[in-house]
């Protein structure tokens, strides 16, 4: 099989696919339309994110056996189209959960302790205690929406904690011994802490908006490692003003480009302009699953799926 690579990854990726008699393209600069031209050349293609694979795109790849996404969403991908040609998808939520799983546990904790204000405060020769006294997690009830490899990462990182964990999500019994499956009802009723693990689907865009933030009997912390746009920053805003959102940890924001490799081009919107001042916000670009041991086993599980489909 012929494979292009648009965007470089571990160098297991090609070394293993080249062992298993693959013939491997590199090209990490050409544009779009420059890729649409020959991609009728290649029997599968290697991505992360750098562009939206479309129909024009898809109708362009008339030899395409495959689309391996080194990450864990698919929604650079008009998957349904994709399906129709027979085109067999593959991404690789196996190979960040881990990470995306202690990053999240990391945010709450630092949020909990307020570790990155009093870490700017020394910094400027400021030494208050008192201000900084924290919060411990033990007791709460910490709850996740969307149940899958990334929730059920960040449910097994809480076992070490006297907690209670409960999730929710449309797909039914998917709980376990980590987090007991509730309604959205009592998740609402119950819970002290939010965090999202969902994929970004027209369910989940703007998922994160007063009306539901305004169901939640308790004020609460939300953590946010899935995907920004499911989270209405302006109205993320007002809650963290009004208290009913006692704090936020963010990895990803609505003001991304679909690539995920910057933000905003234009200028800044008011509601950034208040996350990146408030002391009880905590940011980080897009990295809950970009460690050096999740670039490796996001290669891995690409080329075990590939092997397992085509050899």
């Amino acid at each position: 099989m012929k494979i292009l690579h648009l965007d470089s990854n571990h160098e297991l990726l090609i070394n293993q696919l080249n062992d298993l008699g693959c013939t491997n393209h590199e090209d990490y600069t050409s544009s779009k339309s420059e890729i649409e031209a020959k991609i009728a050349n290649y029997d599968g293609v290697i991505i992360r994110s750098r562009f939206t694979i479309d129909k024009q795109f898809l109708d362009a790849a008339t030899h395409l056996k495959f689309i391996g996404r080194v990450g864990a969403g698919l929604e650079n991908i008009d998957c349904e189209y994709a399906e129709q040609k027979g085109v067999y998808l593959i991404s690789a939520p196996e190979g960040n959960r881990n990470a995306v799983g202690e990053h999240t546990l990391g945010m709450l904790l630092s949020l909990f302790n307020k570790l990155n204000k009093a870490d700017k405060e020394v910094r400027h020769g400021k030494w208050l205690r008192e201000a900084n006294r924290g919060i411990e997690l033990d007791g709460r009830t910490v709850g996740l929406i969307g149940y899958g490899n990334m929730g059920k990462a960040f449910a097994k990182k809480l076992r070490g904690f006297d907690v209670t964990v409960l999730c929710y999500d449309i797909k039914e019994h998917v709980g376990d011994v980590n987090a007991k499956q509730v309604s959205l009802k009592e998740f609402q009723e119950q819970v002290e802490v939010v965090s999202l693990h969902t994929p970004q689907t027209p369910l989940t865009v703007n998922m994160i908006n007063s009306r539901f933030i305004n169901q939640f009997k308790k004020p609460f912390w939300l953590l946010n490692t899935a995907r920004g746009k499911s989270v209405v920053t302006q109205d993320l805003v007002a809650a963290l003003q009004s208290g009913k959102i006692l704090g936020a940890g963010l990895d990803v924001l609505e003001y991304e480009k679909k690539s995920f490799e910057s933000l905003f081009s234009n200028d800044m919107p008011e509601a950034f302009k208040y996350l990146i001042k408030a002391d009880n916000v905590l940011l980080s670009p897009h990295v809950a699953g970009w460690t050096n041991e999740s670039k490796e086993k996001l290669a891995q599980t690409i080329v075990n799926k590939i092997k397992a489909k085509f050899y």
